[in-house]
């Protein structure tokens, strides 16, 4: 007969009782996700208020068969109850009748038999019994409720959990022959964590929920592991503060078409459809951030909600996740992953594809049609960004070392005004090589033909006096070559003074020249001297010898910013008069893509910073070559995922657009540690606030602000039953390619570090090598990509990422089978455990609470049918998984 037995605790001495409370469901009519926070799990005994602690509804493991069945369960005290050695437990024991309910009901009568169960007996011990047993543990007699004959037995055994702070944790083990997963202290959600530095929390992280397991080694020792998953505040404030950016910038491209000043009416009436389009961007992007502004409540997105609109910029249920792993002959180890929904817009759909198909397609169409009517080529619209970036980011900065000049010489030292001209000097020699392209004079030639009034000698080829928008042009012939022909409409240039910028261009360096000659002088004169000012002169008057110079250079740069500004401005405008309405669909599209991504980004990099502080060798690998980021992924490569896959890929690799900084912070004010993102759609930087004492303790360089550089990778490998049919009938190319070009930069990296011979890096060498066959390899569902992906990563110093859809259900099995190989290979978990704590942490561990937070079911959303196409270590324990909402 199948059994399942659940307890009962009892205060002894008052009487007054435990209870175990499990809410596993929000209030009815609560509305999910925002407005309330999530459900908890409960086993805590509260001893003064309800009569009986009982365990919460969650599947319990059946033997059928057997008339003998063992089990184990548990619970914890908390610390805050006041339990002593005179406090007595007493124990009752039921017989579930109807095995298949998934509700235990609260008992409410003392009577012998409950509605769907029978007490088979019950017992009695105190706690001070079990403190003073030399094996710290009872064997107890269960007894019938009317004490006449004995019915069974019950082992209590006392189990020390760990350091705690404020809080509990879920205990777990697996270690009694025949149990697919055995239980020595049940889970119970914890608001706090250890005081062990490894689950100390960066101020972005919170609501963590903790697990703790105790698995067996190979040499019959004991494993304590602290599996801990917590949101992250970043899920929300990095799309708030790109949304504000993409404003600032696209308000910022208005301002520059509209300074361009009197156009002809063609090319006015595009200016004019550009800007509306822009208007309408920037009333969108508004609309979202005031949305998402107003939200209160968790701080992550449940993947049911990954079609909302307002909500497109966040990532898909983003949380971290760490274990850290104590062995009895080993020093303690911890390991994280970022968890993740593939970034993509789901909101836009995938009918037509995601952004590489698009933007492959969207380029074919440019080139054969559209820039047949214009001067300048994709390339050309590319280098304009780069030179706008450059202005962007080497004018501040030329304006902020002159001040820094005339302040040196108000203190009246050459050393330190030598030095400052001579920053000055370099990067004013970067600004005008920036600025010294033929692309630029170019442009300043067709923005002059686009003046009113203007006629070409060659005829009004591109008719700048015509009214109308872009449908007013007539396009070339077929028949004649695209190239010659829009060389041909450009004006002669015998008819502009080309000579106009070169003289601009130059009054820079002329200007810089006299300041280098002016110093030099006063330079003389101290030496002259023999002291450290020149007796002739006082710092007052080398301020006043050097301002009107100082007062010129910036002149100059301005004047070369607008010039350089205008003709920019006008190639853009071409491009975006030719891509509307696509263009800016695309570019919304991927926007959105990038938000999701650099969110997840900036999580993994703040998580492994925080983790790295003490490491020196891992701060002289951030700040000399950068850190690795590997994205793994498990879409397949079929239907609308083939299109999150396309997305993904882009999103990925524009993470090369980004660079991190390390600041000090204000104060320890947590609102003063969140990251500050800054930039344009070209290159953003992350700014990482830290502690004063954290931040005096890092390397020099990083202190200065040298930029952190990171590599994102990207590896995909379907595995489910959608990826059996692209395999067998469709197309994985996309996979194959993605696969293939990611190793490529991972081993590039590899080959940057520059690493001492070792055996590490023989075998990171051999792991490489290893990885490279896979690639190239044919076959099916070939996850040992994935993990030497991962396994790279990890001995790299990088950042591991998983992803699948929602970050729920495949992505579950993935961290899961890490971590278990992770104990495996690294802490000689006994093999014959490998299983059993592999379901252990599924059917109890940190993901399936995952699973909950997002569904509010406890159930993977699998089915069998989809099950038997996963590779076998890929797949949940019976009773995890269901057909349910996801």
């Amino acid at each position: 007969k199948s059994r399942c037995k659940h307890t009962a605790f009892e205060r002894g001495a008052h009487y007054h009782s435990g209870s175990l409370r499990a809410p596993r469901a929000a209030s009815a009519g609560a509305p999910f996700p925002y407005s309330s926070a999530p459900p908890a799990d409960w086993r805590n005994v509260h001893i003064f208020r309800l009569t009986t602690l009982a365990h919460p509804p969650k599947p319990r493991p059946i033997l059928p068969g057997t008339r003998d069945p063992l089990f184990l369960t548990g619970v914890t005290f908390p610390p805050g109850h006041p339990i002593c050695e005179e406090t007595r437990v007493k124990l009752t024991v039921y017989d579930l009748k109807n095995p298949s309910s998934e509700t235990v009901r609260r008992i409410t009568s003392r009577s012998t038999r409950v509605k769907g169960r029978n007490i088979l007996g019950y017992t009695t011990f105190s706690v001070g019994d079990l403190l003073k047993s030399k094996e710290q543990q009872l064997t107890l007699s269960l007894r019938t409720s009317d004490g006449t004959s004995t019915v069974g037995a019950v082992v209590v055994t006392r189990l020390k959990m760990g350091e705690m702070e404020d809080g509990e944790a879920d205990h777990i083990a697996a270690d009694v022959q025949g149990q697919k997963c055995t239980l020595l202290c049940e889970p119970a959600m914890c608001s706090d964590c250890f005081c062990s530095k490894a689950f100390c929390l960066p101020p972005v992280f919170e609501n963590p929920v903790c697990k703790v397991y105790r698995f067996q080694t190979v040499d019959n020792d004991w494993m304590t592991v602290r599996e801990q998953m917590t949101e992250c505040t970043l899920s929300f404030s990095i799309p708030r503060q790109l949304l504000a950016l993409y404003v600032q910038e696209d308000m910022g491209s208005i301002e520059e078409l509209k300074n361009l000043g009197e156009l002809s009416p063609h090319w006015d009436n595009l200016r004019k459809e550009v800007i509306a389009h822009y208007g309408q961007v920037i009333s969108s992007y508004q609309e979202t951030l005031g949305e998402l502004t107003k939200l209160t409540g968790p701080s992550f997105k449940p993947s049911c909600c990954k079609g909302q609109k307002y909500l497109e910029f966040v990532p898909i249920n983003l949380h971290t996740q760490r274990m850290h792993v104590t062995c009895p002959r080993k020093a303690d180890a911890f390991y994280d992953v970022i968890t993740v929904g593939a970034p993509a817009a789901h909101f836009q759909g995938f009918k037509n594809g995601g952004l590489q198909r698009l933007l492959s397609r969207y380029e074919t169409e440019k080139k054969n049609t559209a820039y047949q009517c214009i001067y300048f080529s994709p390339g050309d619209t590319s280098k304009a960004r780069e030179v706008l970036a450059n202005i962007g980011q080497l004018q501040p900065l030329i304006l902020v070392l002159a001040d820094r000049l005339l302040e040196a010489a108000q203190h009246g030292c050459l050393d330190p005004l030598k030095e400052a001209l001579q920053t000055l000097s370099d990067k004013t020699e970067q600004f005008v090589h920036a600025l010294k392209d033929e692309l630029v004079k170019t442009a300043l030639l067709a923005l002059h033909a686009a003046r009113p009034g203007y006629v070409s000698r060659r005829g009004p080829a591109v008719c700048n006096n015509a009214a109308g928008g872009a449908g007013a042009e007539t396009p070339p012939r077929q028949d004649s070559p695209m190239q010659p022909q829009a060389q041909d409409s450009i004006p002669h240039r015998s008819e502009y003074d080309e000579e106009e910028w070169d003289r601009v261009w130059a009054n820079v360096a002329k200007s810089l020249n006299c300041i280098i000659a002016m110093v030099d002088r006063l330079q003389d004169h101290s030496e002259n001297n023999n002291v450290g000012a020149p007796a002739t002169e006082t710092p007052t008057e080398w301020q006043e010898k050097l301002y009107p110079l100082v007062i010129t250079l910036k002149d100059c740069v301005a004047e070369v910013v607008d010039h350089a500004t205008k003709s920019m401005a006008f190639v853009l405008l071409q491009e975006a008069a030719c891509s509307i309405p696509q263009g800016l669909l695309l570019k919304q599209r991927r926007d959105v893509v990038f938000s999701q991504a650099l969110a997840a980004l900036t999580c993994g990099f703040v998580m492994k910073l925080y983790a790295g502080l003490e490491d020196k060798g891992f701060l002289q690998q951030l700040h000399t070559v950068g850190l690795v980021a590997q994205f793994e992924s498990l879409l397949s490569t079929y239907s609308e995922e083939i299109g999150m896959l396309e997305d993904m890929e882009v999103g990925i690799s524009d993470l090369q657009r980004v660079t991190f900084r390390i600041t000090e912070a204000e104060s320890q004010d947590p609102a003063h540690l969140q990251p500050v993102v800054s930039g344009r759609r070209d290159h953003y930087t992350v700014e990482v606030p830290l502690p004063h004492e954290t931040f005096e303790a890092l390397p020099d360089e990083i202190r200065e602000g040298k930029p952190l550089q990171v590599y994102p990778v990207l590896f995909n490998v379907g595995i489910n039953e959608q990826q059996t049919i692209a395999e067998r009938f469709g197309d994985i190319s996309l996979q194959e390619r993605i696969n293939q070009k990611n190793f490529e930069i991972l081993d590039g990296y590899y080959k940057s570090l520059s690493l001492p011979c070792s055996q590490t890096q023989t075998d990171l060498k051999e792991l490489l090598e290893t990885l490279g066959q896979n690639v190239v390899t044919k076959k099916r569902k070939n996850v040992e990509i994935l993990w030497l992906a991962g396994t790279i990563c990890r001995r790299l110093n990088g950042i591991r990422f998983t992803s699948c859809k929602s970050a729920k259900d495949r992505t579950s099995m993935s961290v899961t089978l890490e971590q278990c190989a992770l104990l495996r290979d690294e802490h000689h978990l006994n093999k014959d455990y490998f299983i059993r704590a592999l379901d252990c942490m599924r059917r109890e561990g940190c993901r399936i609470e995952n699973v909950q937070k997002n569904i509010r079911c406890r159930k993977y959303a699998f089915n069998m049918l989809q099950l038997m196409a996963f590779p076998k270590c890929y797949r949940p324990p019976e009773g995890t998984y269901g057909r349910v909402d996801s």
